[in-house]
């Protein structure tokens, strides 16, 4: 007998199943979670003018530029955002105030331009944060200068770590986990000091990486998108329902983003 009669025979477009029954044989996929609606444009357009008046209004001659930074030029503004301005003076006339623009809180930082001219070679948060501001004044060109300069020093990458800088990071984070694990009996305490410990940890893991510092409303989920072992230990964490469960999840965090860095060397 011919070896490719037992061979089935190839099914015709007819037998195929269609499109539409091959996705009855998937499970449904959620629809995600609703986001909350962004305030319209032009209202907070109408607030970024009345809140550049009163700045240009109050420093006058000394006022080189404002530009406007954080979750507005980010688009995930919400309801409950703010609106941040950097005003960028020639003196060292520096200061921070929060006003009240209809029902918008306005935060506005006065910097000395010079000086944040000079923190951009240091500064963690800086060249991430200006990178994407919006000019809304400047004065002989000085904020796109200054953006320029960020933008550049952002592609550079944050300043390298020493070996004594990573052992630093690590030491730290055990020591804030370890006063809580010795207050564990102080439940509210413990607590508290676990908040200064994650707070130390998750810088950590952006230094480490040579990373650049996020905005704290998307720092979880770039971790998460970095690392997912890290993320998923973090969600644990932070849902986690009794004290002994954060700790016991502080130390895996800790041993794993840790993990290549030894201890300090002992001296005795």
């Amino acid at each position: 007998m011919d070896d490719n009669s037992a061979v089935e025979p190839c099914a015709t477009d007819s037998e195929r199943p269609s499109r539409e029954e091959l996705q009855a044989e998937l499970l449904e996929i959620p629809e995600p979670p609703e986001q909350p609606k962004s305030p319209p444009s032009p209202a907070i357009e109408d607030i970024l003018a009345s809140a550049l008046g009163y700045v240009r209004g109050k420093r006058g001659g000394d006022l080189l530029a404002v530009i406007l930074v954080g979750s507005a030029v980010r688009r995930t503004i919400t309801l409950h955002s703010d609106l941040d301005l950097v005003a960028l003076v020639k003196g060292q006339d520096e200061g921070q105030e929060i006003v009240r623009i209809a029902d918008r809180l306005i935060e506005i930082r006065y910097r000395e331009y010079a000086a944040v001219e000079q923190e951009l070679s240091y500064a963690l948060r800086l060249p991430p944060l200006l990178r994407k501001a919006r000019i809304l004044f400047e004065h002989e060109m000085a904020a796109s200068k200054l953006l320029e300069k960020a933008g550049h020093r952002f592609r550079q990458g944050p300043p390298p770590l020493s070996l004594h800088d990573k052992i630093r990071l690590k030491t730290e984070c055990w020591h804030w986990l370890g006063k809580a694990e010795d207050l564990r009996y102080q439940p509210a305490t413990a607590q508290y000091l676990l908040g200064i410990f994650l707070e130390d940890l998750l810088q950590a893991f952006f230094r480490l990486g040579g990373l650049w510092l996020t905005a704290p409303a998307d720092m979880l989920r770039f971790i998460s998108s970095r690392h997912r072992e890290v993320g998923e230990l973090l969600d644990r964490f932070l849902t986690a329902p009794t004290l002994h469960a954060r700790l016991d999840l502080g130390r895996q965090l800790t041993e794993l983003v840790f993990r290549d860095i030894p201890g300090p060397p002992r001296v005795d």
